[in-house]
């Protein structure tokens, strides 16, 4: 239950982070693939990007970061990219799929 609290606080926070590129936050654009929280409050993202060539690859992850690292209990958080599955538009939220106009 605990986690599942700092888990929503976490959520809440990623969703403050946008891709410049597209105006839809990274958590609803479906670049979080997970989100896990040790029993020692260390938290580890691991995401995925637009694409390999994201002009963005350099200041997104740090901007994660930022947005989780004051959360109360946290300790430390990590990000870590991965291509594995690579994003398609199918990871989009239905809500930002609306807001995007894709729907």
């Amino acid at each position: 239950m605990e986690n599942m609290i700092l888990k929503n606080k976490i959520i809440s926070a990623i969703k403050t982070v946008y891709d410049p590129e597209i105006p839809v936050n990274v958590y609803d654009l479906g670049m979080i693939y997970e989100i896990n929280i040790s029993e020692s409050k260390d938290v580890k993202i691991i995401m995925t990007l637009t694409s390999p060539n994201c002009p963005e690859a350099e200041r997104i992850p740090p901007e994660i970061v930022d947005a989780i690292k004051y959360i109360e209990d946290v300790k430390s958080v990590d990000v870590e990219i991965t291509f594995d599955p690579p994003w398609t538009k199918d990871l989009i939220s239905p809500d930002a799929m609306l807001e995007l106009g894709l729907m």
